[in-house]
């Protein structure tokens, strides 16, 4: 193997576990945005505020507390924000009623039905889906740059052959990944 070769198979793969690896983070916090029965900032602080005419995110605006298991406390940083946050929080598709006591809005998480577990399970295996796509879509461009170093002679058909299988290997990993924070966003799901 030449250095050049080497140098160019190693950016294709660096840049590939950098692309995986943001694929596997957007899940983790995708599935961070399901509700489980739990009290959890992850739930609300993405959530766009209309705060002076911009859309600004809730974290940016105010604190998190979680007091209780099921009970959430929001505490903005400029008390006139207040029914801004109240409404975005009561507009979103938590299902969740804010109750504002003109300081803080509390959140109280109400259990899920069984039903609405399965229906979340569904949701989260939808999403795991969707980030598996998007690992083996980068696995494919990869695929392509190296199949075209190849082409112009700057990697041999050994060093392909090569890059190729450790290239499948990154992806079983990140796909791997993706499933065991399926499993544990199931079972988070399911659990009573």
């Amino acid at each position: 193997m030449t250095t050049e070769s080497d140098g160019l198979i190693g950016a294709a793969l660096d840049e590939c576990r950098e692309k995986m690896h943001k694929a596997v983070d957007h899940a983790r916090a995708d599935f961070a945005t399901v509700r489980t029965g739990r009290a959890a900032p992850a739930l609300i602080e993405k959530l766009r505020v209309d705060y002076y005419g911009a859309e600004t995110p809730l974290q940016q605006l105010a604190g998190f507390q979680v007091p209780e298991p099921r009970v959430m406390v929001v505490a903005p940083y400029d008390k006139g924000a207040l029914k801004a946050i109240e409404k975005a929080i009561a507009a979103s598709d938590l299902g969740i009623n804010p109750s504002n006591d003109g300081a803080v809005i509390r959140l109280v998480f109400p259990e899920l039905t069984t039903e609405r577990r399965k229906e979340l399970v569904k949701v989260v295996r939808h999403r795991a889906e969707e980030a598996r796509v998007a690992v083996r879509n980068v696995r494919r461009s990869i695929r392509h740059d190296l199949e075209a170093l190849e082409k112009s002679g700057d990697v041999s058909s050994d060093e392909l052959e090569r890059a190729e299988k450790e290239l499948e290997k990154v992806t079983h990993e990140m796909i791997a990944e993706i499933e065991r924070l399926l499993a544990s966003k199931e079972k988070e799901l399911l659990e009573l």
